[in-house]
């Protein structure tokens, strides 16, 4: 029964992603409106007949959104059932179906009725608490056969005050990018790292403030990621899971930073911008464990 478990546990976080990237396609694509002004249905039918590209990628958005309803609401409860025991079990079940079901709410209000550009981008962070719910779901049932000792872990409160904060910024940071794809401002400035387009002036308009924003935070990201990398580092290498969990951080945010520039260089190239997503949705699964991780250490002092 358990190793079931963890099959569901780890198709589950793949599906999540999988919606998260589908998320990112149909932005990127401009794909919202595939299926018009009609939802659950495609242009009020079942099975739509006049098919083209951007039906498709909706609707196979909603498809592969309503199957990780479905994974999420099994492995949540059968979770509950066999781990229940553990403490952040039953939290992370009712967060991984509370933000899954709004990010559905939040979608399907903005094909009915549409929504601003700046409700919107919330749209991108509430689908990735929902994957940091089931990942962490995840990790606690491998977690329960011992397969590494994360428990033991003692972090002390700075480095448990770059976690929180390095956390809660980055959900910052991924609300500007989102901001950047809905407001169509991905390729307003055509430079990088600067905005200079004809002047070297400050941005000149909403467009170029809201992208030069989101490289000033990203950029901020960047450096805070790396300079607990370094802390980690001298600190904590004997214990490997924050050890090794900041490099890869730091890793990630590179890899997100580098498809960011190439994003520009490439003039929205599409799979640099699924990559882009890719990273920062792994980074703050990271993140998120980390948080897990310093939550248990104020048990242990």
């Amino acid at each position: 029964m358990r190793q079931s478990l963890k099959w569901l546990a780890v198709a589950t976080t793949i599906v999540m992603i999988l919606i998260l990237l589908g998320g990112a396609l149909v932005t990127k694509t401009g794909s919202g409106m595939g299926c018009g002004r009609s939802w659950p249905l495609c242009n009020g039918q079942f099975l739509p007949t006049d098919i083209d590209t951007k039906l498709i990628i909706e609707l196979a958005h909603r498809l592969i959104s309503g199957l990780g309803g479905i994974m999420v609401v099994i492995l949540s409860i059968w979770s509950w059932k066999e781990i229940g025991h553990i403490r952040e079990t039953k939290f992370l079940s009712i967060l991984s179906i509370f933000f899954l079901v709004l990010q559905g709410l939040i979608g399907a209000a903005a094909v009915l009725w549409g929504q601003s550009d700046f409700v919107l981008a919330l749209h991108f962070g509430i689908s990735l608490i929902s994957f940091a719910a089931v990942f962490l779901l995840m990790l606690l049932i491998f977690e329960v056969d011992k397969k590494f000792e994360a428990e033991k872990l003692l972090i002390d409160k700075r480095m448990g005050f770059h976690i929180i904060g390095i956390s809660i910024y980055s959900y910052l940071v991924i609300y500007t990018g989102a901001l950047v794809r809905h407001t169509n401002a991905s390729l307003i400035c055509r430079d990088w790292p600067l905005c200079l387009n004809d002047s070297p002036a400050l941005p000149g308009n909403l467009y170029e403030w809201v992208q030069m924003g989101h490289r000033t935070a990203a950029g901020i990201l960047f450096l805070w990621i790396g300079y607990t990398a370094l802390l980690s580092i001298r600190h904590y290498k004997h214990q490997k899971v924050l050890y090794w969990g900041w490099i890869i951080s730091f890793i990630l945010v590179c890899m997100q930073v580098t498809a960011g520039a190439f994003i520009i260089i490439s003039r929205l190239n599409l799979y640099i911008a699924l990559l882009h997503a890719l990273f920062i949705t792994c980074l703050f699964g990271i993140l998120s464990y980390f948080i897990l991780l310093f939550s248990r250490t104020k048990r242990y002092h």
